[in-house]
C-alpha cells in the first residue's frame, strides 16, 4: 500500500477543541483524510481516471508578491516568473465576482471543498477577504498562506468570519534571520516587523470575537539560512501559534528536471517548464545538524499544552534526511498521487491544473467554464490515469501534492 502524507494525530488531537464550536469544518477536513486512507476502496474507477467529490479547492490568487523568498518556486532564485510583466500578470486575473459564482456553483454541484488562498502573496489581491467570507458561509474551511503583508487592518473579518487556518511564512526568530530568508522585492522592509504587528492584531481580534479561530500555523521552509535556528524559531513563537510547519523543502535537480522534460513530453506532447524554478542550491548540507534540531523541535512540543509540531514531507533521523537531500529518485513510500483526486488547482488567470506545485498542464480556464464542469473533463481524467497506470513522473518526488498534501 503505498504512504500517503496526512496530518499527525497529535495535531488533531490539540487542534479538536478550537474547532468544536464548527463541527462542519471537522467533518469536511475528515473526509479528506479519510479518503486518503481509504482511496483504492473509495475511487473503485480511479484507473480510468474518474474522481469522486472536489475536497479542496487551491486558488493562486495572484502571482504579485513584495519579497522575493530564496527557495520560491516562482519569485525565487530561480522562479518562473522571472521576467515577466507586473502588468500583464495582473491584468489576466480573475475577478473577485467570477470566484464567489465558482464557490456558488460548487456548492449547487454538491461539493463543499476546503478553499486554500495562495500566491504570490494573496493579501496583495483585492477582494480575498470576500472569498473567505462567502466560502465560509458556504462552509467551506478556508485557509491562506501569507508572509503576513495586510494582515493587520483585515484582522477583524478573519476571526468573524471566522477563518479556519491562518498560515504565516516564518523562516527565521529574528529580523536578521527572517529579512535574509525573505528579501523585499524594493530592497527595503522588515518582513520580521510584519509579522510581530500581525500575530498581535489577530490575537487581539479573537480575544474580541470570542473565539479560537483562526487557528495560526507557523510555515518554515528549512534552508541554508535558517537550519541552525529551528529551534529558535519554535521557542520564539511557541506562545503566539497553534501549529509550526518544518517544510523539508522541495527541490529538483537538473538531473531530474530534464529526464522530467522527457517522460511528460512523452505522455503528453509537449514540454513542460515551471519544475524548473524549483532548481536550486538552497538545500539542506548540513543533514546532521538539521537531525538535532528537528529532534529538539519534537521533543520541545510534547505535551498537550505545547503547539503541534509538523515536519513535511514526515520523514526524519540522520539516514533519511541525507536520502531526502541526495537522492531525488528517492520516494520513501510515497508512490502514488492521490491530490489530483482530490485537489482543483486555479492559477491566477484563471487556468485549471490537476497538479499542485507544477501547473504546466491545463484542463481549461474557469473565465468560460466552471469547475465542476471541468472537474471530470477528458483532459483532466487523462492526466489521472496517466499517473495513475504508470506510476510518477520524475518531478512528482518532490512535489507537496505527493509528500505534503
Amino acid at each position: 500500500m503505498s504512504k500517503r502524507s496526512s496530518v499527525a494525530l497529535d495535531t488533531i488531537l490539540k487542534q479538536a477543541v478550537k474547532v468544536g464550536r464548527y463541527p462542519w469544518m471537522a467533518g469536511r477536513l475528515a473526509a479528506i483524510e479519510k479518503e486518503k486512507i481509504f482511496f483504492s476502496a473509495l475511487n473503485p474507477r480511479a484507473e480510468t481516471g474518474h474522481a469522486r467529490s472536489i475536497r479542496q479547492l487551491s486558488i493562486r490568487i495572484t502571482d504579485m508578491c513584495n519579497l522575493r523568498c530564496h527557495t520560491c518556486g516562482q519569485w525565487g532564485d530561480h522562479g518562473f516568473l522571472h521576467g515577466k510583466s507586473l502588468k500583464d500578470l495582473k491584468r489576466q486575473e480573475i475577478s473577485p465576482e467570477r470566484y464567489l459564482e465558482l464557490l456558488e456553483d460548487l456548492a449547487r454541484n454538491g461539493h463543499h471543498p476546503s478553499v486554500y488562498l495562495w500566491g504570490g502573496e494573496p493579501t496583495m489581491y483585492d477582494g480575498w477577504l470576500e472569498i473567505v467570507e462567502r466560502a465560509t458561509e458556504l462552509k467551506m474551511p478556508t485557509s491562506i498562506v501569507t508572509n503576513a503583508t495586510k494582515l493587520v487592518p483585515a484582522a477583524d473579518r478573519l476571526a468573524a468570519a471566522p477563518l479556519f487556518l491562518l498560515q504565516i511564512s516564518i523562516d527565521g526568530h529574528s529580523a536578521e534571520v527572517q529579512n535574509a530568508a525573505r528579501p523585499s522585492a524594493s530592497g527595503a522592509g522588515d518582513n520580521y516587523k510584519v509579522i510581530q504587528e500581525a500575530l498581535a492584531a489577530i490575537k487581539e481580534a479573537k480575544r474580541a470575537h470570542k473565539t479560537k479561530l483562526p487557528l495560526v500555523a507557523s510555515l518554515t521552509t528549512i534552508s541554508s539560512a535558517n537550519v541552525n535556528h529551528l529551534v529558535d524559531i519554535y521557542e520564539a513563537y511557541k506562545d503566539r501559534v497553534d501549529i509550526f510547519v518544518y517544510y523539508l523543502s522541495w527541490w529538483i535537480d537538473e538531473k531530474s528536471a530534464k529526464a522530467h522534460d522527457e517522460d511528460f513530453a512523452r505522455r503528453f506532447g509537449f514540454k513542460p517548464k515551471l519544475h524548473w524554478g524549483w532548481v536550486g542550491d538552497w538545500t539542506i548540507k548540513d543533514h546532521e545538524t538539521l537531525d538535532k534540531q528537528l529532534r529538539e523541535v519534537q521533543r520541545r512540543a510534547k505535551g498537550f499544552g505545547k503547539p503541534a509540531v509538523n515536519i513535511i514531507p514526515n520523514i526524519t533521523g540522520l539516514p533519511n534526511l541525507q536520502e531526502y537531500y541526495n537522492n531525488h529518485d528517492a520516494t520513501f513510500g510515497y508512490n502514488q498521487c492521490i491530490s489530483i483526486y482530490q485537489a482543483v488547482e486555479l492559477d491566477s488567470n484563471g487556468d485549471m491544473s490537476p497538479c499542485r506545485d507544477y501547473h504546466d498542464y491545463i484542463v481549461g480556464n474557469v473565465r468560460d467554464k466552471t469547475i465542476t464542469e471541468l472537474w471530470n473533463s477528458e483532459s483532466y481524467r487523462r492526466f489521472r490515469a496517466s499517473l495513475h497506470t504508470e506510476g510518477l513522473m520524475p518531478s512528482c518526488t518532490r512535489c507537496c501534492g505527493l509528500m505534503g498534501y
